[in-house]
């Protein structure tokens, strides 16, 4: 795991015409941080959106309340809802189709988890015209080590896929 993928991710996305948008729950803007260390950020990163109930994931970023009802927060299929809604919402301001979006749920701890979803899961999500795909990872660190471990895997699924889709 790159320890500092922000970096490749400027140099990366700066190659294509692609903007970044990101909606965050558990880790509570800190993969929007990482990408915001980074000078010249405000070429590539429109914005992002944290929400951490299911009330404002549902209300704000648009998760289905049948989705969270039936699959719960910390879900592919929330995870996958919420990268898609945050390109819808930042496709007010640049086209849909050139925008990369993903998002990130998870039980950071020390607690809140359950035998199904322990803590340290994290779902990842990504949405791109060309891609839709969610990702599970399970950490076993404190809390902050979760989120840190979560932002930094989330950025190096972004990296991958524009390394793969582009041949960068």
């Amino acid at each position: 795991m790159n320890k500092n993928p922000e970096y490749e991710l400027s140099k990366l996305i700066k190659k294509t015409d692609y903007k970044l948008v990101l909606a965050e729950s558990c880790t509570g803007g800190l993969v929007s941080h990482l990408v915001t260390n980074v000078p010249g950020s405000s070429d590539y990163f429109l914005g992002s959106v944290v929400t951490y109930s299911n009330e404002a994931k549902n209300q704000i970023l648009g998760v289905k309340a049948k989705t969270l009802a039936k699959y719960g927060a910390v879900s592919k299929e929330t995870a996958l809802e919420m990268a898609e809604y945050v390109r819808s919402f930042f496709s007010q301001i640049y086209p849909f189709d050139k925008i990369i979006g993903a998002s990130i749920s998870g039980v950071a701890g020390p607690d809140g988890g359950s035998d199904e979803k322990p803590v340290g899961l994290v779902w990842i999500g990504i949405s791109h015209k060309n891609h839709r795909s969610a990702h599970d990872f399970l950490w076993d660190g404190n809390r902050e080590e979760n989120k840190l471990k979560s932002a930094v895997q989330c950025l190096n699924l972004i990296n991958c896929l524009l390394n793969k889709q582009y041949n960068i």
